[in-house]
């Protein structure tokens, strides 16, 4: 069967499921929604999840901190982290100076493991959900070395993205439909009985 990679950009996909107004779908399983992907032809071997840790927010390091430990708990799933990192802004009209915080790296571990899991010969078929466009070099790099597999790119809601579509062999939008239907346990409980509950501001 055709060997299916998942990979996951995690900003990209949590920003536009709440762009569009869609919180209470954040409690994604992403297994399920990687497996409700695959065609009848395909054997899922692998899902990647790229996200950061953020920082600062305490109730945004609750949320995600829960979120993460319930995919853990669930399986089928890795995780791989790029950084949250501060960076100074200045206002140029008042001259005002504060801090934010940005994501790193998520792209470029996506980028690496994509390439490396061609190369070692891990899939036939790779699907990206993102609609980032920073991957197009990566994605154009694995068509030109590899003809033979296959890039298919999903779009997270309002995220579509025309440059990726090009590069891409398939591309098409992740709808309402399977993210409701894609959602994880309201209560995920840990193997030592500790509960991890659905956030209550994603309801």
């Amino acid at each position: 069967m055709d060997r299916l990679s998942v990979y996951i950009d995690g900003f990209n996909l949590y920003f536009g499921i709440s762009d569009r107004g869609w919180r209470r779908y954040l409690w994604l399983d992403l297994v399920a929604i990687a497996r409700r992907l695959a065609k009848p032809d395909q054997r899922l071997v692998a899902v990647k999840y790229f996200t950061a840790r953020v920082r600062q927010d305490k109730a945004k390091i609750r949320r995600q901190a829960t979120y993460l430990q319930a995919l853990e708990e669930i399986g089928g799933i890795t995780i791989h982290y790029g950084r949250y990192q501060r960076r100074s802004k200045e206002c140029h009209q008042c001259h005002a100076a504060w801090n934010e915080y940005e994501e790193k790296m998520s792209d470029v571990k996506l980028a690496t493991e994509l390439l490396r899991d061609a190369f070692k010969d891990e899939f036939e078929t790779a699907l990206i959900i993102t609609g980032d466009g920073d991957l197009v070099p990566p994605i154009a790099a694995v068509k030109e070395e590899f003809p033979d597999k296959k890039v298919v790119i999903v779009f997270p809601p309002e995220r579509d993205n025309p440059r990726l579509t090009e590069v891409a062999d398939e591309s098409f939008r992740l709808g309402r439909g399977r993210l409701a239907k894609c959602q994880l346990p309201y209560v995920v409980t840990k193997k030592n009985g500790y509960k991890l509950i659905k956030p209550g501001e994603w309801k």
